[in-house]
Order: C-alpha cells, then sequence, then structure tokens
C-alpha cells in the first residue's frame, strides 16, 4: 500500500494523534531527515521501521511528512 492509500483510511487521522504522542517521535522525524533520506531517499516505511526500531505506523506517519513538507519548499 502506497502512503496515499493509507492517509485515505479512516482511522488515519487516530494513526497520526497517537504518533505524534510518542516521546521519541521528534527524534525520530529529525534523525530521518537529517540522516537517513539523505542517505536513502527512497526508503520504504518497512526499511525505515526496522532501521530505526519503531512500529511500521510511526515510519508510514514520519515519511508521509516529510514528503509533504519537501512540497512546501
Amino acid at each position: 500500500m502506497s502512503l496515499e492509500e493509507y492517509v485515505k483510511e479512516k482511522l488515519w487521522p487516530i494513526l497520526v494523534e497517537t504518533v505524534h504522542a510518542l516521546v521519541m517521535y521528534a527524534n525520530h522525524k529529525a534523525y530521518t531527515r537529517e540522516v537517513v533520506l539523505h542517505e536513502n531517499p527512497d526508503v520504504t516505511p518497512q526499511d525505515l521501521a526496522a532501521r530505526l526500531g519503531i512500529p511500521l505506523g510511526e515510519a508510514l506517519v514520519i515519511l508521509y511528512e516529510l514528503e509533504n513538507e519537501k512540497g512546501l519548499k
């Protein structure tokens, strides 16, 4: 499933809210932006989750938000 398909799911807003409440979320997002995406711009949510030892849901939200941030610049 693509990121866009996940976003269309009814429970997406609940997943985002839950991920934002995670203590390490901001650090994981910053590390992904500053390190992981520079090394591998095409990293998959599954690969990111495995690399950082985080839930797949957190990886999905991080990559979705970073992708949208790129579009705003």
